[in-house]
């Protein structure tokens, strides 16, 4: 598919357009069919909400910057897929999320790679930098954790940390599973959100990847 390709000329279906809404099922059939015009259209509608996403994680313009023309470039590659899309803007948020990831532990690998070329690891692991690294995020989880609701603490504990599936709190607790899950989602967008104001890039990676959805 050429981004460049403007046959569709007159063809173009006009956007609808209320309160800064378009009308997504045009728009990617449009792109699907190679329309640099609707490419551009729909870059310059969704591209500010994937770049504050990314700001949130990353705490970088440069990097939320890079993440936004990867995300696009991959929508532009979909080519006849993108007409599958029910849910665009859900689907770039999942995007955009893994591709700051990706991202975040490309930089850790360099962070580390480049450390490694300076200093020498000591033989007492207590000392080590996986250590140093591993024993700050398990000291900023536990400060989040600490200011979760005794509800989803609770049910935090025993899913992450104890491993229990959502029917066996469930039955612990005498609550409904979605309850359960109510509680797990809540309880994880918090310490998303609490980790990634209260540490750096390295000690970041490992705890979004612990803090995935089971």
């Amino acid at each position: 598919m050429d981004p460049d390709e403007t046959s569709l000329g007159d063809k173009m279906i006009q956007f609808k357009r209320k309160e800064n809404l378009i009308d997504e099922k045009a728009v990617l059939l449009l792109v699907s069919a190679g329309s640099a015009k609707a490419f551009s259209q729909l870059f310059h509608h969704y591209s500010p909400k994937v770049f504050q996403y990314a700001l949130k994680i990353v705490k970088s313009d440069t990097l939320a910057e890079e993440i936004v023309q990867e995300v696009f470039v991959k929508i532009w590659n979909l080519e006849e897929q993108l007409v599958a899309i029910e849910n665009l803007d859900a689907y770039l948020r999942v995007l955009t999320r893994n591709h700051t990831l990706k991202v975040l532990r490309r930089i850790a690998l360099e962070v580390k790679t480049n450390r490694m070329m300076v200093h020498t690891y000591q033989e007492d692991h207590n000392d080590t930098e996986e250590y140093i690294i591993f024993k700050d995020s398990e000291k900023i989880l536990n400060q989040a954790i600490e200011k979760l609701p005794a509800q989803q603490r609770m049910v935090y504990s025993l899913c992450h940390q104890e491993g229990l599936k959502y029917e066996e709190v469930a039955e612990r607790l005498n609550i409904s599973k979605l309850t359960v899950k109510t509680h797990m989602q809540h309880a994880l967008r918090f310490l998303r959100n609490y980790v990634s104001t209260h540490t750096d890039i390295a000690v970041l990676v490992i705890l979004m990847t612990f803090l995935s959805e089971k």
